[in-house]
């Protein structure tokens, strides 16, 4: 069955009224998406940030009378129909939205054995160390350069018998995926709840017995906790606060890779490391800075 869709350009203060107008007046969903390529960095827990132009678009049945919606949503949001936000109509063709939305994802390889997964698909090399994870997760997947990064990192490391800390855990990819390139023990610490939920989940998805993957909100974390490798792919604003906690958190002579940091912040994280680490030259990919190094003995 086709579909119709309104697409509207609307700003970040009109974006949520409109949205709840658009989902009285009939439509079947509703997407936000950012229409001018503005990043959104360091939205707290529990916020829903949106773009200075975002763009609203949402879904009706193909035979759903458009005119009257029109009206409908005039209504809802107190204007007349020529006075609407600017929109434009499209049809949208039907097609096997499942398997459209499958074929997006395929695996990724990060460094010479580690893979990142969906489900549905296989490896067919002998010595490939293989992360499943599912697209749709809210906490990362391996496709930002940063945690692409960290991942590649990872896998040149030494890990066996080693424990490792995912500070800002997300998804838990980075923890899991120490894990399986044989890491004895990961932390994972977050500040959001549905963070250290997904990371769980996803580590009984991998086969992770759940003694050797551990989670805590920051407040919570042992403070006696010393790791041999520390891996954080946040912000560049919270690795400046962090750095002592973090630094503190890995033992000495222990590795730290740190991620989340453009390009042109990357000298402000050195400054706050390099008193107590050795820090590599920093690895680049895109806009997207990775910094690794050792603590000092």
């Amino acid at each position: 069955m086709p579909w119709q869709q309104l697409i509207f350009d609307s700003s970040r203060d009109a974006a949520p009224a409109l949205e709840e107008a658009l989902l009285e007046s009939g439509a079947l969903s509703v997407t936000l998406q950012d229409s001018a390529d503005e990043p959104v960095l360091e939205p707290g827990v529990g916020e829903r940030p949106l773009w200075s132009e975002t763009r609203v678009v949402a879904l009706f049945d193909a035979d759903a009378d458009i005119d009257i919606a029109l009206l409908v949503l005039a209504g809802q949001l107190g204007v007349t129909r020529e006075t609407l936000p600017p929109f434009r109509r499209e049809a949208l063709d039907d097609q096997p939205w499942e398997r459209a939305w499958m074929d997006q994802f395929q695996p990724m390889r990060f460094g010479r054995r580690l893979w990142v997964c969906p489900s549905w698909s296989e490896i067919d090399e002998p010595d490939a160390v293989v992360l499943r994870l599912d697209p749709g997760l809210a906490f990362g997947t391996g496709t930002h350069p940063t945690t692409a990064l960290c991942l590649e990192w990872l896998d040149s490391q030494l890990l066996t018998g080693l424990t490792v800390l995912d500070y800002g855990c997300g998804s838990g990819i980075l923890a899991i995926a120490a894990l399986l390139l044989g890491a004895e023990r990961a932390i994972g610490v977050d500040n959001d709840p549905q963070a250290l939920l997904a990371t769980r989940d996803n580590a009984i998805r991998n086969g992770i017995a759940p003694e050797r993957l551990l989670t805590y909100l920051p407040e919570q974390c042992p403070a006696d906790l010393r790791a041999d490798v520390t891996v954080a792919n946040i912000l560049a604003g919270p690795l400046q606060q962090l750095a002592p906690l973090l630094i503190g958190h890995t033992r000495p002579g222990g590795r730290l890779a740190l991620s989340g940091i453009l390009a042109e912040q990357a000298e402000a994280v050195i400054g706050a490391y390099t008193a107590q680490c050795h820090l590599e030259p920093p690895a680049l990919r895109e806009e997207w800075v990775r910094l690794a190094g050792v603590r000092h003995g």
